[in-house]
């Protein structure tokens, strides 16, 4: 009997359930320049009082069924925003292993995600992580795990993402509506503790976080638990919203970036 698996077969069809992850992660809040806080948060999306950016490094297992789970790094970075009094993060940057977690992230929920290299050790309580693409290790994290800290172990938070069709004929523009899309991410963490690290940015022309710079280190912790990912489509939006935005999704090594200096009208 012949078969063809470009098309979907009676077996193996995924719901529209959520994604249940078991995850040990580094995550953090740091403060960074306020200019950069303005010139990277697109409309309609708000700031919050303090220049804030959220992070995590985490080492993910996914449980797609009893049979199947995929094992990957993942660091995701957002700025600390609202979006009609509700709170969340703008996610400008997603980097982890796998072709089919990327293009399955960008395609379903307009995650700004690109593939990389990962490492995650744990020597004990100690604890170095790494991301490389093009050859460049531009984020690492590195520090020990300290006592149990107080904060809840159950709660929901969301990150902020969107969902669009690049124009085929006309750079800067999309074919179709762009959406705002928003990341239902449910935790249920076993640990929760303290975590005593550094973060090292370096330069590179295709993932360029030295443009969002660590001024000051908010807070840090270690976790180990489950995840539930998934998302909610929010509103539609002005493709011109997020048009100069979206370079950020791409190696574009070309990409002078937007001049910070320059007067705030100018610079819009």
């Amino acid at each position: 009997m012949s078969k063809l698996r470009f098309v979907q077969g009676a077996s193996g069809v995924r719901t529209a359930g959520q994604l249940q992850n078991t995850v040990r992660s580094i995550r953090g809040t740091y403060e960074t320049d306020a200019e950069v806080v303005r010139a990277l948060l697109p409309q309609p999306l708000v700031a919050v009082e303090k220049p804030e950016i959220f992070f995590q490094f985490a080492h993910v297992a996914m449980h797609y069924s009893a049979e199947r789970t995929v094992e990957i790094g993942a660091l995701t970075l957002g700025v600390n925003c609202t979006f009609e009094g509700q709170k969340g993060a703008y996610c400008f940057h997603m980097s982890m292993e796998g072709e089919s977690v990327v293009t399955s992230g960008r395609e379903r929920f307009g995650e700004p995600k690109k593939i990389a290299a990962t490492t995650f050790e744990k020597n004990g309580d100690h604890i170095r992580a790494t991301v490389t693409r093009h050859g460049i290790t531009f984020f690492e994290i590195e520090g020990n795990i300290g006592a149990d800290n107080s904060n809840p172990k159950q709660f929901e938070e969301h990150l902020f993402c969107y969902k669009g069709l690049p124009s085929i004929t006309t750079p800067g523009e999309f074919d179709g509506d762009v959406f705002l899309t928003r990341l239902d991410w449910k935790r249920n963490y076993t640990t929760r503790r303290d975590f005593d690290g550094k973060i090292t940015l370096r330069e590179s022309a295709y993932d360029p976080l030295v443009d969002v710079p660590v001024r000051r280190i908010i807070g840090l912790e270690y976790v180990e638990g489950a995840t539930q990912t998934g998302g909610t489509l929010m509103r539609t939006v002005p493709g011109e919203w997020i048009a100069p935005h979206w370079v950020g999704r791409n190696d574009e090594p070309t990409n002078t970036g937007l001049d910070l200096s320059a007067p705030a009208e100018k610079a819009a």
